[in-house]
């Protein structure tokens, strides 16, 4: 099997990193992956249900990651039903000691330390570096991708608003074919 890298997507301190993976965009299905909980557990992306946001980045211990997280576990009063995933690299029981010391807990904190199964699937693997690009992605309750951002460098937050505006609308539609 090949692996597809990328070069340019974005930066880290100024300098490109290559990104492992395939580029997901809009109006693909969402791979499966499986990444672990804070208890060591596996958590298989296909059984979660619902639209979900997954905010990525690169170690939850950062000035960056900490605000998007932060801004993340805000958003989910306002995103009803969806659920908020973060993905890092971190080890499980860093991220389980970063949440109860912010008081995180609107967000689900997962590990992808184990395999970079994630990270390979969604093309945010930094190969440089073993950890993953900052990016964001809504998936509809049907697994397809409705909203992708890369961003250009590790240093910048992301898009929140186009991001939420995505989960929401995701989140109307899918309650419209239910009425």
């Amino acid at each position: 099997m090949t692996t597809t890298e990328r070069a340019g997507v974005t930066t880290f301190r100024g300098h490109p990193v290559t990104l492992v993976g395939p580029e997901i965009a809009v109006g693909d299905q969402a791979p499966d992956f499986t990444v672990l909980a804070g208890d060591m557990s596996p958590v298989q992306f296909s059984t979660l249900t619902g639209t979900r946001v997954i905010s990525v980045v690169p170690s939850l211990e950062t000035p960056v990651c900490d605000t998007q997280t932060r801004r993340f576990n805000e958003a989910v009063t306002e995103l009803g039903e969806t659920s908020v995933l973060t993905i890092s690299v971190d080890l499980p029981f860093t991220q389980a000691r970063w949440c109860g010391a912010a008081g995180v807990t609107g967000v689900r904190v997962l590990s992808d330390y184990r395999d970079v199964a994630f990270g390979q699937a969604f093309g945010v693997l930094i190969k440089e570096f073993r950890l993953l690009a900052r990016a964001v992605f809504v998936v509809d309750a049907n697994g397809a991708v409705v909203h992708a951002e890369y961003v250009p460098a590790i240093e910048q937050e992301p898009d929140y608003d186009a991001a939420v505006a995505a989960a929401k609308e995701a989140e109307r539609a899918r309650s419209d074919r239910a009425a």
